[in-house]
């Protein structure tokens, strides 16, 4: 079992099923760790929580690699299609997105995000730079999380470092993370848009919580970043800031 996570958290990243749900993180050292590891194998559809995760300059291994596009080929997201947030993709033992338990490229999984999405929609497999919103990696902070007051699922982030004060993030764009051999530059703050509005868990939305981070956070909260030096990463791992 990966170090940090319980017999309860591990059952919680299984391959099919229901959602994940937020990790109770027993982290082995004090001070700034990795506190959750999250890959989104389909761009916009539920993530699967990881206990270890190779990661490179294209980050982490299998992370959006399928995609929803409509009829026009461009590319559907939850911020306009939040149903899309009620299916779960994980990546299966052959490296392809399964969504809730089944292939990708199955009819059943096309049927399901086109009830989710539009009628036409397709699922097209892509794995370049072009596929992110803004960098590769996306990376929160428990201090930040609990400033916000919501469930950390709703920033979507790639790697989540726990024993950070308060909202010391906003200090550190510009700066790195080493986490054992993988290094990470940290870009910029990420603006916040729709998506952080609806319940990871039942789609419901509250505007509220885009407001607070437009009246509380200059509509910015976690840090883009890129990858400068790949490698293993696994949660409990000692994060070094630069």
């Amino acid at each position: 079992m990966p170090a940090g996570l319980d017999a309860k958290d591990t059952a919680n990243r299984g391959a099919g099923g229901g959602h994940p749900k937020r990790m109770t993180l027993r982290p082995r050292t004090p001070g700034l760790h990795v506190a959750e590891l999250w890959r989104y194998p389909v761009k916009s559809l539920a993530g699967e929580a990881l206990g270890r995760a190779e990661v490179s300059t294209n980050g982490i291994a299998g992370d959006r690699v399928v995609h929803v596009r409509d009829a026009r080929g461009r590319t559907v997201t939850a911020r306009t299609h939040p149903r899309l947030l009620g299916l779960r993709a994980v990546l299966g033992a052959d490296g392809e997105p399964l969504i809730d338990g089944r292939p990708w490229a199955a009819p059943e999984s096309l049927a399901a995000v086109r009830a989710a999405a539009a009628a036409r929609a397709t699922l097209v497999r892509f794995d370049g730079p072009e596929r992110f919103d803004v960098l590769p990696l996306l990376v929160a902070t428990d201090g930040a999380i609990a400033a916000l007051g919501v469930d950390g699922r709703r920033l979507r982030p790639n790697i989540v470092v726990a024993g950070v004060q308060g909202m010391a993030e906003r200090q550190w764009p510009g700066r790195r993370l080493r986490i054992g051999d993988v290094v990470v530059a940290l870009e910029k703050l990420r603006g916040r848009c729709v998506m952080t509005t609806y319940d990871p868990d039942t789609q419901a939305q509250d505007l509220g919580v885009l407001q607070r981070i437009v009246d509380d956070f200059g509509g910015r909260v976690a840090l883009d970043s890129a990858v400068v030096t790949g490698g293993t990463i696994a949660v409990g791992d000692v994060v070094e800031l630069l």
